[in-house]
C-alpha cells in the first residue's frame, strides 16, 4: 500500500508584511519624485538658456547684415511672409518658445514665442530707438528674457507667436514669479550677448529681475545708462 505525499502548503505573505511593502514603496516614491522633478526643472532652465544663447547668435548676425538696427518689436521671429531671424537666418520655429511654456510646437505662422525683447531697445526716450551701436552698457543691459504674464506654470499665461511677439515692459511687471527654481530665477540676455540666471523677485515689485551681484545693482533694463 503506497502513501500519499504529505500536502505541502506555501507561506503567503501577511497583511503586515503587505503594509509594510507598500509603505516602503511610498517613503521611496515621495524621496524620489521631488528629485526627479528638480532634475526636469534643471534640464528645462538648461534649455531656455540654450534657446536664449542660439537666439543672442542669429540675432549677431542679422544685426550684422541690418547695420545694428533691431528689428521691429512684434515681427523679429519672422513668419514665412515678413521674413527676419526665421526662415533666412535660422530654419526652426522651436527655438523661440521655452520649454517651459507648454503650448504645443508648431512650424507655422501661429508658432508659440516666449521671449521678448526689452521695450526700451524700441523707445525715442529712454532707449535707442533700435540701434544696438547706442547701447551704453552691453554688458550690464538686459535685451531679451521670457515673457509671460502671471504664472508661468499656466500654458495660458504664454501668448507671444510668430505674428505677434509680446513686448518685454520695463522689469516685466505682469510676471508674478520667475520660470524656475520655485519662481525665485529666470534666465535672461544681454546686450554683449551673454546669458545669465537671475533672482526672480521680490513680490514687493512684480517681476523685477534682481542684481544679487552688487548691492547698487548694476544690471539693468534701461540701454541709456
Amino acid at each position: 500500500m503506497t502513501t500519499s505525499p504529505p500536502l505541502r502548503f506555501e507561506r503567503a505573505f501577511t497583511l503586515i508584511e503587505l503594509l509594510v511593502v507598500v509603505a516602503t514603496i511610498g517613503i521611496l516614491a515621495a524621496l524620489f519624485v521631488p528629485a526627479f522633478n528638480r532634475t526636469l526643472e534643471r534640464a528645462r532652465a538648461t534649455k531656455d538658456m540654450s534657446n536664449l544663447r542660439q537666439i543672442g547668435l542669429v540675432m549677431q548676425t542679422y544685426l550684422n547684415d541690418k547695420d545694428q538696427i533691431l528689428p521691429a518689436s512684434t515681427t523679429w521671429p519672422g513668419t514665412t511672409g515678413t521674413q527676419v531671424l526665421y526662415p533666412k537666418y535660422i530654419a526652426t520655429r522651436n527655438v523661440f518658445q521655452s520649454p517651459f511654456d507648454k503650448r504645443p510646437s508648431l512650424e507655422t505662422d501661429l508658432a508659440p514665442v516666449s521671449y521678448s525683447i526689452n521695450t526700451n531697445m524700441f523707445a525715442a526716450l529712454p532707449g535707442i530707438s533700435r540701434n544696438m551701436l547706442k547701447v551704453v552698457s552691453p554688458s550690464s543691459t538686459f535685451l531679451m528674457a521670457p515673457k509671460y504674464t502671471g504664472d508661468p506654470r499656466v500654458s495660458t499665461a504664454w501668448t507671444g507667436t510668430a505674428t505677434s511677439a509680446p513686448d518685454l515692459p520695463v522689469g516685466a511687471p505682469a510676471e508674478t514669479r520667475g520660470t524656475h527654481s520655485n519662481g525665485r530665477q529666470i534666465n535672461v540676455l544681454f546686450c554683449d550677448w551673454h546669458t545669465e540666471t537671475l533672482t526672480f523677485g521680490p513680490a514687493s515689485t512684480e517681476g523685477t529681475f534682481q542684481d544679487t551681484t552688487h548691492p547698487l545693482g548694476l544690471k539693468h533694463w534701461d540701454p541709456t545708462q
